[in-house]
């Protein structure tokens, strides 16, 4: 027994035994020593087991209720122990039975019957309400304490550093400190030659009593831009059009001086920050932005509809409020650029927010400016006789916002597949974002349900309820910002969902390698009302009303359907919702998706009081099966990410798109007196294509070998044993030397498939990530992604190979627009380099 103490308290030091010289005995009786002493190690293990479980005990209970294990490399076998419960199809069938119309309404009417602006009171009600439905459905016993924890504390590093080693799910909220802003007052006069008040607007929308919460909430949030500059300014008043950078140039070669003026402009075009933005660099004083019905289809009064709460037409006193932050430059927390907004952080004065004060109004308030132009909505750049006042006053500070988290880990614990949608609304936002917060709600109880039927994932899976999305993306992006690191290292595809549903087309826009899993789970779901067909067939729908659209939308309208088609359906990311972070700064692969408005439906009336549960439930998604089919497919996406084998990621499909990028590059190129030389792109994107194929075959390979080592491990009732291979280190080295001993083990054989899964699984994840320059693009270095960004001017829309296209569009040099491409030859051969095998 002194041998054997001494052999045990060497283990447990992680000792190295030393060798002992030994005589050469035959075969047979080297196979009888070789038993001896593997039973001598039973022996050993069995006395040890209980002492190493104990020490794998909880660190993280304090703060959570959960515990805290090491992680395990054995991932393989832990998938492979785990038998009893749901999996596969089995699994995929029970997650798509369990989103259902009726807790879909009844989840609407719990989030969007009530304001929760970012910041207040009733948004943090809704993030504890968040964290209460993922403990009921992860089975996560509440803490003593609601898990609230300060952005930067060890509490809150913790949650999300540990998730790589969690043995059982886990709830909490992160708490970050940006700066924003709350009106305080405002109004708008055009004045008399005297400089009184000739006509005063009635800035508030009317609260018609046919629309219950409407009338309730009618002054609950004044209509303001967020983070616009406070101020009181005077002039005349010039009609832009939607302010896009193209009608600010317009208006300049008719020889108009804007310094001074107040603009008028619609919405659509462009993100509202920009209109702001680019009247600011050409010295107007302020910014008027209104709903123009010109822009509402073929749902108009004109065309004989009656307007909202009476009938699906624009309300004409509705008013969209939302952020003016210059989106393009940076999002997230406006004076913590590129790092957290923690409650002491070193702040600077914020570079993108207006300078300028601006206000939102309604198309009954534009109107009536409109008269005072000669030319009314004509683009003349001609200013008016009289002048108009603008005061916007606003409270600016820090301001908390609260991030409601979750996790399901998996068997593989370097490997998380991230779902998330934002909480926060302008007022009700019974569309924007409830009807994606109603999605993510069917989708948790989806995974509520494997979980109680003994599913366990093979990734993890992270859940987020984002705050204060609609300043800027601050939420996503201060966790983003936060945790650059590990969302990187560990993090395999972002899922989001924000509008769900405002009308009657289903889309989806994502990175390219997700284009034909996205394809393929909408074909694997039902359409949300005819029979017979799927979701898929969804993309033609189209809205039920008739009558005459305005012509300069409709082909407004063709034009941005045009710039977002694709051989494959699924077009490119811009930005305006919480995928930016990830993709565009971090390059995380990302998707998004949801029923939008099409020239025959309803106006949706964005950011308005009337963006409330009556219009959902009568003109957006009446019986909420669209609401349902959204969560049904981003759920069956995820489920196909965290399961498989190999991480669905088509690399080749992406490679091959950069083909069709430079091809529109080059068609601008050919529009310049000198015409860059591209060659070496198109050498580098040809190298990528040929490296992605070759890592196809690879993954082909390596799951087939996979499979085939599989099959041949003993069933699990010959195998319990199996389960004493969760071990420590020094233990799985005595196992390796073991298995020497035995010829052809199937054990060793599964082990070298499932690194050889997890070695091509490694590629895969960096593939998105290839596309990073730590140096971003010029002027705007925050957005890092040299493939796909929002357009400098656009906001929304999505630029590919966007430092290139730029030095072509906006900064017609075509030496500058070789330079760039040459920034992103260099990215692409490099990420052949590490894609190949």
């Amino acid at each position: 027994m002194k041998g054997l103490d001494v052999e045990k308290n060497a283990l447990y030091r992680g000792d190295v035994l030393p060798t002992q010289a030994v005589v050469p005995e035959p075969p047979q009786s080297q196979r009888k020593y070789f038993w001896r002493r593997f039973l001598k190690f039973l022996v050993l293990y069995y006395a040890v087991a209980a002492i190493f479980v104990l020490a794998k005990r909880a660190i993280f209970k304090k703060h959570t209720g959960s515990k805290l294990v090491a992680p395990t490399e054995f991932w393989a076998l832990d998938a492979f122990k785990q038998q009893d419960g749901i999996s596969g199809k089995n699994a995929e069938e029970l997650y798509l039975s369990i989103p259902s119309t009726g807790s879909a309404l009844a989840a609407s009417i719990q989030y969007a019957t009530h304001p929760h602006l970012a910041g207040s009171p009733e948004d943090f009600e809704d993030a504890k309400t968040i964290l209460e439905l993922f403990q009921r459905e992860f089975g996560i016993v509440p803490p003593p304490v609601v898990p609230v924890f300060p952005a930067g504390t060890p509490a809150s590093r913790a949650a999300t550093l540990s998730i790589s080693a969690l043995p059982a799910p886990i709830a909490w909220i992160d708490k970050y400190y940006p700066v924003m802003n709350t009106p305080l007052d405002h109004s708008l006069a055009i004045l008399a030659e005297d400089g009184s008040e000739a006509w005063i607007a009635e800035l508030e929308e009317d609260g018609d009593p046919l629309d219950p919460e409407a009338a309730k909430y009618r002054v609950a949030v004044p209509t303001w831009h967020g983070l616009s500059k406070g101020g009181e300014v005077e002039g005349e008043l010039v009609y832009l059009n939607y302010g896009t950078k193209e009608d600010y140039d317009n208006v300049v070669e008719k020889g108009s001086n804007l310094t001074g003026k107040i603009i008028l402009a619609r919405y659509g075009g462009n993100f509202r920050g920009l209109k702001i933005q680019l009247a600011q660099e050409h010295g107007a004083a302020g910014v008027l932005i209104y709903s123009d019905t010109r822009d509402d289809g073929a749902v108009t009064a004109e065309n004989g509809y009656e307007t909202y709460p009476a009938g699906p037409a624009r309300n004409p006193t509705s008013v969209q409020r939302g952020s003016v932050q210059f989106i393009s430059a940076y999002p997230g927390d406006p004076t913590t650029p590129g790092v957290p907004a923690y409650e002491n952080a070193t702040r600077t004065e914020g570079e993108n927010i207006p300078k300028i004060p601006s206000l939102p109004i309604s198309w009954a308030n534009a109107q009536r400016l409109l008269e005072e132009l000669e030319d009314g909505r004509e683009v003349t750049g001609k200013a008016s006789e009289r002048k108009v006042r603008l005061v916007n006053h606003v409270d600016t500070k820090v301001i908390p916002i609260w991030n409601t988290m979750a996790v399901i880990p998996g068997h593989i614990r370097n490997e998380t597949v991230l779902l998330g949608c934002h909480r926060d609304a302008w007022v009700m936002g019974a569309v924007d974002p409830v009807s994606g917060t109603v999605s993510l709600h069917e989708i948790v109880r989806g995974f509520g349900a494997l979980l109680r039927n003994g599913w366990k994932p093979l990734r993890n899976i992270v859940i987020a309820s984002w705050d204060a999305e609609e300043y800027g993306l601050i939420g996503s992006t201060e966790w983003a910002e936060d945790f650059p690191e590990w969302i990187t290292g560990n993090v395999v595809a972002y899922l989001n969902v924000d509008v769900s549903v405002s009308g009657s087309r289903w889309g989806a826009s994502g990175s390219p390698s997700l284009a034909h899993l996205i394809r393929q789970s909408a074909l694997d779901v039902s359409h949300p009302s005819v029979p017979g067909k799927t979701l898929w067939d969804a993309m033609g729908d189209s809205g039920i009303f008739t009558g005459k659209s305005d012509a300069e939308f409709l082909d407004m309208y063709e034009s941005a359907q045009q710039a977002k088609a694709s051989d494959t359906g699924i077009s490119p990311l811009g930005s305006g919702s919480d995928f930016t972070p990830f993709l565009q700064h971090l390059g995380i692969a990302s998707m998004d998706q949801g029923f939008g408005n099409t020239p025959t439906d309803p106006p949706y009336h964005y950011h308005s009081i009337y963006d409330s549960e009556r219009w959902q439930e009568l003109y957006g998604d009446p019986g909420f099966s669209r609401h349902v089919a959204v969560a049904q497919h981003m759920g069956l996406t995820a489920l196909r990410i965290i399961d498989a084998i190999i991480i669905p990621l088509n690399t080749t499909q992406y490679a091959l798109e950069l083909d069709g990028y430079l091809n529109k590059v080059e068609s601008i190129a050919s529009t310049l007196a000198v015409s860059p030389n591209f060659s070496g792109l198109r050498s580098s994107i040809s190298n990528l294509q040929s490296a992605s194929q070759a890592l196809d075959v690879e993954k082909a390979e390596a799951e087939k070998k996979f499979k085939e080592a599989l099959a041949k491990l003993p069933k699990k009732s010959e195998h319990d044993s199996c389960k004493m291979l969760h071990l420590p280190e020094w233990l799985k080295k005595i196992l390796r030397k073991i298995h020497r001993h035995t010829k052809h083990n199937p054990l060793e054989e599964f082990f070298k498939a499932a690194q050889r899964v997890q070695h091509v699984n490694q590629k895969l994840r960096v593939f998105e990530r290839g596309f990073i320059s730590e140096e971003g693009i010029s002027e705007r270095e925050w957005y890092k992604h040299l493939i796909v960004a929002p357009g400098k001017w656009l906001g929304y829309g999505a630029t590919t190979l966007p430092a290139v296209t730029e030095a072509l569009t906006l900064e017609k040099n075509a030496t500058l627009a070789e330079f760039e491409a040459k920034r992103v030859t260099a990215l692409l051969n490099k990420l052949s380099d590490a894609i190949a095998v």
